[in-house]
């Protein structure tokens, strides 16, 4: 089965309860974890290979080397921005005059939401919107927070590098009510929690990633630590051993079942979600 390209974002902010992520229930219709809470994210595309002058502080060569690709690399960082904006409203970019863009200006608020919805319609690309806008993302502003593969088995497989970024003061977000159907802005620890009690689908992936931001108090902090990691990231490619999932450096790693469909449906339950 082939595995395809995507790319996810940690959308963060501050509050005087702590750092809150963005997060988006996927329409249960969805063909890949329909009715689960996620981070905005998708396949990377071939319209994602944009113009390298078109993206701030960022080269083809340079997001490679951080991905560890041959190539594609910067295509995933355009495929988050573009993702991010589909699917949250926020559109990580510099507006003509070199500031981040902000919505706060109604007509420009009402301008970019008719782009979003050509955008999410397929009528308009994303090289398409920075060349009429003359944008350029700001891809210097997205950390690279981790790499997960889908574990062989199931109906849809992705290769996802996560990435991490401040949410702009100045754009509100809110779900695409098409492929996300409700949303909020939540403590990582709040989400944990709601997925413990049952109250939300979070895949394992999902879990994981929230347990990693939940031990950074701000957004701030977290974005650093995601520029301190050694690169490339290793892929966390989930097997199941004795009822549990493990990773790469857990004990029973190299003997656990990768190929999840060997696996009756209750165990695969019990071991990828909370």
């Amino acid at each position: 089965m082939e595995i395809r390209p995507a790319a996810t974002v940690l959308l963060l902010r501050d509050t005087p309860a702590g750092v809150e992520v963005f997060m988006a229930r996927r329409n249960v219709k969805s063909g890949f974890v329909g009715g689960a809470f996620v981070f905005p994210g998708g396949r990377v595309d071939a319209a994602d290979d944009l113009d390298p002058a078109r993206c701030v502080g960022l080269d083809e060569a340079g997001a490679n080397a951080r991905l560890g690709l041959d190539r594609g690399g910067l295509a995933h960082y355009v495929a988050a921005i573009r993702e991010c904006f589909e699917e949250a409203g926020i559109l990580l970019a510099y507006d003509r005059t070199g500031a981040m863009l902000d919505f706060e200006d109604q007509a420009t608020e009402d301008r970019f939401k008719e782009l979003r919805d050509r955008l999410n319609a397929g009528t308009l690309s994303l090289a398409e919107l920075v060349e009429r806008e003359n944008l350029r993302l700001a891809t210097d502003q997205i950390g690279y927070w981790s790499h997960w593969i889908t574990p062989p088995g199931e109906s849809r497989r992705f290769d996802t590098r996560f990435f991490v970024a401040h949410a702009p003061e100045r754009q509100t977000a809110g779900h695409d009510d098409w492929e996300l159907t409700s949303s909020a802005w939540v403590l990582p620890s709040e989400a944990i929690e709601r997925a413990h009690r049952r109250e939300w689908l979070v895949i394992f992936p999902t879990l994981m990633n929230l347990r990693a931001l939940a031990r950074h108090p701000t957004a701030d902090a977290a974005v650093r630590w995601a520029a301190t990691q050694r690169l490339p990231l290793p892929a966390n490619l989930p097997k199941i051993y004795q009822g549990r999932v493990v990773l790469p450096g857990d004990e029973g790693y190299d003997q656990g079942e990768s190929d999840i469909s060997k696996l009756d449906r209750e165990t695969r339950d019990r071991a990828f979600l909370p």
